[in-house]
């Protein structure tokens, strides 16, 4: 919320300065964003002036300019009645005043003024548009100053503009919806400060009365409904420069006389109004909600298929406007319309709320809407945005009005007046409490227990209980007079050994040297196709938001991998194609649980309820992926170039192993994104002896690496993190063993097998039958040839023998090998090859 401070200051007596004033508003915890002022960038003077005469001459390349002579007061030269200015503008006429900005001036965007020949004269200063100035954007035409009342020549241009006006940019948090207008600004500034407050927006809501427009109220989302019509209004009039200043320092542009009146009430109130070109109206206003099949198009000229959650404002030619966030097409107030009907009404917000999401119009209007606007303003903001119609605009206000509906009742509540104290950790006195709320507008009753009876005002619905009254209480005394005591820290159990272990595998792969990237949690249809996922993939089961950010991803992810995909491919746009990223965080898998429940919020709920609420949660796993792309190690003197591949990925995979004290088994495997032949599916060997899948990795398929925009050759892992951690947990913990005192046997096999028995298997089948005697196998070769045969290869492995106790014999460690290749061959039809 954009707020000037003159504005600000009409409404409000403020005591203090810009800056103890934003102190202020700080310590009450409406943050001040940024303080603006709109004359900062201009140095110099920029003046009143008064248009004498101008001739027109047309120039060799077309172009009309106007030979001005301008009236600056004291500004014009020595013996001389005005200043000679060049001008290629031609909204104004001889008598208008205009600003002047003179020769020595700095305009934004460092544009200096000076006197200099241009178009056979000498042109001594400019007359300015907006945008020359800063305050717009509008270069249509110079800027016109209003003759009543007749500023003075040669005085400040900009203060007649209003631009040496500083603009409060302040964020007020979801509660304080009565802070997205001047007049709750202006209140919350004269209480904080010491000032005084006037509300122009006094006049209570009439009871229901019928003697205007007709209106009926269909809907239980709407409570108040007030109609005023205003005839006759001059379509030509345009809004005083008074006010099309305060709208554009508050963010919006001048439209029209009417749409600026319902902009500048809505910014002023917080009473978001909207304006019916009473002459296209068809019979009575019904607020109801849609009905299925209905559509709208809106002003903005989309049509709109509507949904029963959406409320309607309709008349007999059907849904005319979205209640509380845009009109009808069909009423809009055009630029000839003359007879107005003004609305201000009272919606639900959590109505409002999910229209603007459901159909992506996000306005000034449904922001306020959603927040919660002032049940009691609506009559008072229509009467006053009537009585600027008809003071700017010469329209007649139509004495008869429509008020529908009721103000709802305020919830009541009770306040132990020691409760301050006890909660905010300083003493606040009861007369000070009472003091605070009665000045925020709460209505304080002494009762005979001793407690306060507490009474909101309308445009405070976020005091409900009574720790609602304690935070008012606080903020307005100031959180800065909150004593700081820093809490003693409790004794701890430390990390968990989950915690210890995800904290070890981030580290492990930083220290490797990947970088950790962070992505949105969000994924479509299209990413899941793109990485060749058959239909029953698991991970083709998504959750659906209900209201995304974006159409194209609609849903939770299933995997990590779309997201740094897309990662690498913003990289790799930039020229950075050796890269080694990696992301830990949630996925989310659909379960079947149908929608939540959503218990009431004013009470804790049962057991049952919280129960039923994890319940209907989705599987939430936490994964971890890496892709890695380009070279691992570039080209150096000594050594040639070193290109990613399904070896460095499995690395990193191992590295995530070793960090958790485990040593990741692997298999070969076929699945989506991978490269089949080339991945390998990660696992945990248990206790019983069963494999604890965790994940896989290998060098992506290359459709998935065309479909994305990857680099050729991209390798990427995913692991189920919190998989990984349960197999480690439940693996057999190793021994530590004393180092060997007595020397070792080596002895190398070369096995022939079928070129699709993994190399794991062979190595596995040895250790099986090796014996106590067989400290380790290593795989140092593999050949293929013709010799061996069709669909045969070679495996050479070299196998470690020791004894704990004492030197080992050649015989000794020969039968052992000798036991383990007939292990190899009875397993996986391993041949010794000769």
């Amino acid at each position: 919320m954009k707020a000037p401070l003159g504005w600000l200051r009409e409404l409000a007596s403020i005591p203090v300065g810009t800056d103890e004033l934003s102190r202020a508003y700080t310590d009450a915890g409406l943050q001040v964003e940024h303080i603006e002022d709109p004359s900062s960038a201009i140095s110099g003077d920029v003046v009143v002036g008064r248009v004498l005469d101008f001739v027109e001459e047309p120039q060799k390349n077309g172009k009309l300019i106007r030979w001005c002579h301008v009236d600056v007061g004291p500004h014009n030269p020595p013996g001389e009645l005005a200043r000679g200015i060049i001008c290629g503008a031609h909204n104004f006429v001889v008598g208008d005043y205009v600003p002047v900005a003179l020769a020595g001036t700095m305009l934004p965007g460092g544009f200096e003024i000076a006197a200099r020949k241009t178009y056979g004269h000498i042109s001594d200063g400019m007359i300015c548009a907006e945008d020359e100035l800063g305050l717009g954007v509008d270069h249509a035409g110079i800027i016109v100053l209003p003759a009543d009342p007749a500023p003075v020549l040669g005085s400040d241009a900009l203060e007649v503009l209003g631009a040496r006006d500083v603009v409060f940019e302040i964020e007020p948090t979801p509660d304080e919806g009565h802070c997205l207008s001047i007049r709750g600004l202006a209140r919350e500034a004269a209480q904080v400060t010491g000032g005084s407050f006037t509300d122009p927006y006094s006049t209570p809501v009439p009871t229901p009365v019928a003697d205007g427009y007709p209106v009926r109220l269909d809907s239980p989302n709407c409570a108040v409904f007030c109609a005023v019509q205003v005839s006759n209004v001059d379509h030509a009039a345009k809004a005083p420069s008074w006010m099309a200043q305060r709208l554009r320092a508050s963010g919006m542009r001048s439209i029209s006389l009417t749409v600026d009146v319902t902009n500048y009430v809505m910014l002023e109130s917080g009473q978001p109004l909207h304006g019916y070109d009473a002459s296209a109206l068809r019979g009575p206003i019904v607020v109801r909600q849609a009905k299925p099949g209905e559509h709208l198009t809106t002003l903005d000229g989309t049509d709109r298929e509507l949904s029963a959650d959406d409320l309607l404002i309709t008349d007999d030619s059907g849904p005319i406007g979205l209640a509380g966030v845009m009109g009808g097409l069909t009423t809009e107030m055009e630029t000839t319309t003359t007879d107005v009907l003004i609305e201000a009404a009272w919606f639900e917000p959590a109505s409002i709320g999910r229209t603007y999401r459901r159909h992506k119009l996000p306005s000034e209007a449904s922001r306020r809407f959603e927040r919660g606007v002032d049940q009691g303003v609506s009559f008072a903001a229509a009467m006053r945005a009537a009585e600027l119609m008809r003071d700017l605009g010469g329209g007649v206000i139509n004495p008869a009005y429509t008020v529908a509906g009721t103000v709802r009742p305020m919830p009541p509540q009770t306040l132990d007046p020691a409760l301050p104290s006890k909660i905010l950790g300083f003493d606040v006195p009861a007369e000070k409490v009472v003091e605070v709320l009665r000045a925020s507008g709460v209505t304080v009753e002494q009762l005979a227990d001793g407690r306060l009876g507490l009474v909101p005002p309308t445009w405070r619905r976020d005091l409900v209980d009574p720790y609602d009254y304690v935070e008012e209480v606080g903020r307005k005394i100031g959180f800065v007079a909150i004593p700081s005591r820093v809490p003693k820290a409790p004794p701890g159990r430390g990390f968990t050994p989950h915690q210890h272990m995800r904290r070890a595998i981030v580290a492990a792969l930083a220290s490797t040297g990947l970088n950790e990237a962070i992505t949105l949690p969000f994924i479509g249809a299209a990413e899941l196709d793109k990485l060749g996922l058959v239909p029953d993939d698991p991970r083709r089961r998504t959750v659906r938001l209900a209201n995304p950010l974006s159409d194209a991803q609609p849903c939770l992810r299933t995997s990590l991998l779309p997201g740094l995909f897309a990662t690498v491919n913003r990289n790799t746009s930039r020229s950075m194609t050796d890269l080694a990223i990696f992301e830990m965080g949630m996925v989310f898998f659909e379960t079947g649980a149908g929608a939540a429940i959503s218990p009431p919020v004013d009470h804790r709920p049962s057991d049952a309820e919280v129960a039923q609420l994890f319940a209907d949660l989705p599987d939430q796993p936490r994964h971890l992926a890496a892709v890695l792309t380009g070279d691992w190690l570039p080209t150096r003197w000594d050594e040639p170039v070193q290109p990613v591949d399904w070896r460095h990925a499995v690395a990193v995979a191992e590295t995530v192993g070793q960090a958790v004290g485990t040593v990741l088994v692997r298999r070969p495997a076929e699945l989506a994104p991978w490269h089949p032949g080339r991945c390998a599916e990660l696992g945990v060997l248990l206790g019983d002896g069963s494999f604890a899948d965790v994940g896989f990795a290998g060098e992506l398929h290359p459709d998935v690496v065309r479909d994305w925009g990857l680099p050729t050759g991209a390798c990427a892992i995913e692991m189920d993190v919190d998989a990984l951690l349960d197999a480690v947990l439940q693996a057999p913990s190793g021994e530590i063993k004393a180092m060997a005192g007595h020397p070792a046997v080596k002895q190398d096999v070369a096995l022939v097998v079928d070129a699709s028995v993994p190399s794991q298997a062979v190595a596995d089948a040895l250790w099986s039958g090796g014996g106590p005697l067989l400290e380790s196998v290593s795989l140092f070769d593999v050949f293929t040839g013709a010799q061996l045969g069709d669909g045969k290869k070679s495996l050479a492995y070299s196998l470690v023998f020791r004894s704990p106790d004492r030197t080992l014999t050649e015989a000794e460690a020969s039968s052992s090998r000798d036991l383990a290749v007939a292990s190899a061959a009875r397993m996986v039809g391993a041949v010794l090859r000769g």
